[in-house]
């Protein structure tokens, strides 16, 4: 629903922010608790004014301050680490120039503050809160990698002996190797490769659209060594909508590097969607919170428009169709049935005079009133208010044989409305050239996405659908 496997597909920043926020707030709990446990019982601690009346108050305000500013503004990691080293780099050396920062502050203003051993248990108690609070993110995020919440569909491009290499190296749960696609596969009998490779192994040249779609991929990676034909390997993949990270198999001394595999492999991001990290999570939000609030809009217009369904032609009031979502997943689109009941190729786009079409479903559909279940869509996580509107899979399979980017509009959730629709491309596409203006409109949003440039579409769409009627 969230879609977190999305916001943390290329790094850990929202976790990481999370995780600063939450230890923020428990500064000021632990100084809370510690000021009313040092001098009364425990059956004391509901009594506030004991904390707001003590020296610890203003210095808890403060530290946790200047914790979540170092924080958020001076740890540039965007990976999440496990490990106790994090812990004192992350928690206590921020701590400690936290203290220092107040103390110069106190000495500047001439404002007393007494460092007595009460404050140095303080500081003991806060660390082994801290330590605490590690070890239970530790566990959270150890949850949703088990639980699949946040895990990478991976496809690994190489040769044979690279990817027997790699697969031989220590893996980090968060990625699961769905399948590889071998560049010597013909140099070697068939048996022997699925013998030595324990995951699906697939030629280069077979239908990679059909392999992404059905083990769910979100990533490919390509092993890389002195000699690699990466160049060739990119161009057999460089068209399709999931993720792509070129991987250096020669180990490297710099383990400093944020790019780092393993500790061991640098990695470079070939071709990487914008929508990750805490501005998808934000579209998210937002995409939850606007869905609400139309529905709850439109729902007498919803009601309306099903009574005269109702009454012209009986039920089904919806129909579901598949559609093409992020990274080519197929999923069921709602949408208020404006056609006559009977046997006919559903493929075929609906033109203004379309003789299959309801009375009704002419204004239903100019006015894209019978998009508007597609926010239940939206509201589970199927799709976005904002993002290239989806296609049906025959469609998406005919265009992408016609232009070699279609199915790059795959790189985030389908829309309920889009740049392309805002720019008068809405309704059925009746030939190409409308498809690849289309297309082209969709991979520029793509390209230049911004929450900003999504509240715009949103604004624009409720004029856009009195000026360019549907179909």
């Amino acid at each position: 629903m969230f879609r977190l496997e999305k916001v943390l597909q290329n790094d850990d920043s929202v976790y990481i922010y999370f995780t600063q926020i939450i230890k923020t707030i428990g500064i000021i709990i632990s100084y809370y608790i510690f000021s009313i446990l040092e001098k009364n019982s425990i059956y004391e601690l509901t009594k506030t004014e004991i904390f707001f009346n003590s020296k610890y108050f203003d210095f808890s305000i403060i530290l946790s301050i200047f914790y979540i500013i170092i924080s958020l503004f001076f740890i540039t990691g965007k990976t999440y680490k496990y490990n106790f080293i994090s812990y004192l780099k992350d928690d206590i050396a921020v701590i400690a120039i936290s203290n220092l920062l107040i103390f110069t502050l106190y000495f500047v203003f001439n404002k007393s503050f007494e460092i007595e051993q009460g404050f140095l248990y303080s500081i003991l108690f806060l660390a082994i809160n801290l330590f605490i609070g590690k070890k239970i993110f530790n566990m959270i995020y150890d949850y949703m990698i088990n639980n699949d919440i946040i895990h990478k569909n991976i496809m690994l491009v190489g040769s044979l002996e690279d990817v027997k290499f790699f697969l031989r190296k220590k893996k980090e749960k968060i990625n699961v190797f769905k399948c590889c696609i071998l560049d010597d596969f013909s140099n070697f009998n068939e048996r022997e490769i699925r013998n030595e490779i324990r995951i699906p192994v697939f030629k280069k040249n077979e239908d990679i659209r059909s392999i992404l779609e059905y083990h769910e991929l979100g990533q490919i990676w390509i092993l890389e060594t002195d000699n690699s034909k990466t160049e060739s390997l990119i161009s057999n993949i460089i068209k399709f909508s999931v993720d792509i990270l070129i991987v250096n198999l020669n180990e490297t001394n710099n383990l400093n590097s944020e790019q780092l595999l393993y500790e061991k492999f640098e990695f470079k991001k070939y071709e990487i969607s914008r929508f990750h990290g805490l501005n998808f999570f934000i579209k998210i939000i937002l995409d939850k919170i606007f869905s609400i609030i139309f529905l709850i809009i439109a729902s007498p217009i919803l009601l309306v428009a099903s009574i005269f369904i109702f009454i012209e032609d009986g039920f089904p009031i919806l129909f579901t169709q598949d559609r093409t979502g992020w990274d080519g997943r197929r999923f069921k689109i709602f949408k208020l049935r404006t056609l006559k009941k009977g046997k006919f190729d559903k493929t075929v786009q609906v033109t203004f005079e379309d003789k299959r079409k309801l009375n009704c479903g002419t204004l239903i559909r100019q006015l894209s009133i019978d998009e508007l279940p597609q926010l239940f869509n939206v509201l589970v996580g199927d799709m976005s208010i904002v993002g290239p509107r989806p296609h049906m899979v025959e469609h998406d399979i005919k265009y992408s044989s016609l232009f070699k980017n279609f199915l790059k509009r795959h790189k985030c959730s389908p829309g309920l409305t889009g740049w392309a629709q805002v720019n008068g491309l809405r309704g059925a596409t009746p030939n190409p050239e409308n498809m690849r203006k289309r297309m082209e409109h969709d991979l520029w949003y793509l390209n230049n996405w911004t929450i900003i440039l999504d509240l715009y579409i949103i604004m624009k769409t409720f004029y856009i659908i009195f000026k360019y009627k549907g179909d």
